[in-house]
């Protein structure tokens, strides 16, 4: 059975904006990944990659992994 990880959407947005990052541009700055790539992955266009979580992992902590993203199996 495929796995994948999935952003938690609301669990993010509250994340970024107890943060204070008031844009996809400032965020993207902090987590040092293109704007386009936040934007992507929370609308859910995109999964989230290792740069994104690792950054989001940078930028919003003491957030941890099980707070922002979940591990969602994949039907075939």
């Amino acid at each position: 059975m495929a796995h994948t990880i999935r952003l938690r959407g609301g669990a993010f947005t509250k994340a970024v904006q107890l943060a204070g990052f008031g844009s996809d541009y400032a965020l993207s700055k902090a987590m040092e990944v293109n704007r386009s790539t936040v934007t992507r992955v929370r609308s859910g266009e995109l999964q989230p990659g290792p740069a994104f979580i690792a950054g989001a992992l940078v930028a919003l902590s003491p957030m941890q992994f099980d707070d922002l993203f979940e591990v969602v199996h994949l039907r075939r």
